[in-house]
C-alpha cells in the first residue's frame, strides 16, 4: 500500500489558507477518484482505495494533529499497517516556489518546513518522497501570518492552478510511478 499524506491544519479557519495546500490537493484527488475521507483514527482522517485501476492500494491521509505535529499521525499509520517511509508521499506548501508551481522530490532536508521536519524526525529518515505546491515568498517578514493567510486575486488563481497540477501529478504517480511523474512535472514551467 502507498500512503499519500496531505499536510494542513484542521478546523474551518484554516480551510482555504496557503498552509493547507496539502489538504486541498488530497481532498481534490479523493473527489476525483470518487471517495471521501470516511475513516478516523491514528490522529488523522483517511481513506483506503482498492480497485483494479490502481497498481496497489492507496491510502489518502490528512493528519489532524496540526501541521507541526504531522509526524505523529504519519508514524502511527505507518506502524499500524507495517509500512515504511518508502511507501510514503507527502504533499505540502512551499514558499520557495512561485504560486502555481509544483515540484516532486525523492527526499532531502525539510528546508525549514515544520510539518515535513516532524515527519522526518518521527520516521527517522529524510528519504521521503514529496510533492511541493508553490505558495511564494511572503511580501513581509511575518511568514506565519502569510502561510496562515488566504491568497486573493491573481495569486489565488495561480495557487489554485498549482493544486490542480498537483492532483494531476498524484494521478500520474498512482497510475505509473514517482519517477515517471517527476520527469513530466519537474520540467521548467511555461
Amino acid at each position: 500500500m502507498k500512503v499519500i499524506v496531505g499536510l494542513g491544519n484542521p478546523g474551518p479557519e484554516y480551510i482555504k489558507t496557503r498552509h493547507n495546500s496539502g489538504f486541498l490537493a488530497v481532498e481534490a484527488l479523493a473527489s476525483k477518484l470518487g471517495v471521501g475521507f470516511d475513516r478516523r483514527g491514528f490522529e488523522a482522517e483517511y481513506t483506503i482505495i482498492k480497485n483494479a485501476d490502481l497498481l496497489e492500494p492507496i491510502a489518502l491521509l490528512k493528519p489532524q494533529t496540526f501541521m507541526n505535529k504531522s509526524g505523529t499521525a504519519v508514524s502511527l499509520f505507518l506502524n499500524y499497517f507495517h509500512l515504511s517511509a518508502d511507501d510514503l508521499l507527502v504533499v505540502y506548501d512551499e514558499m520557495a516556489l512561485e504560486p502555481g508551481s509544483i515540484r516532486l522530490k525523492p527526499g532531502g532536508s525539510s528546508a525549514g518546513h515544520k510539518g515535513i521536519q516532524d515527519i522526518i524526525e518521527k520516521t527517522h529518515t529524510d528519504k521521503i518522497a514529496r510533492l511541493k505546491i508553490g505558495i511564494g515568498e511572503p511580501p513581509h517578514k511575518d511568514a506565519v501570518s502569510f502561510v496562515l493567510g488566504t491568497p486573493s486575486g491573481e495569486e489565488k488563481n495561480k495557487w489554485q492552478n498549482g493544486i490542480i497540477r498537483a492532483v494531476d501529478a498524484l494521478e500520474d504517480i498512482i497510475h505509473h510511478d514517482f519517477s515517471h511523474a517527476m520527469n513530466i512535472y519537474n520540467k521548467k514551467e511555461s
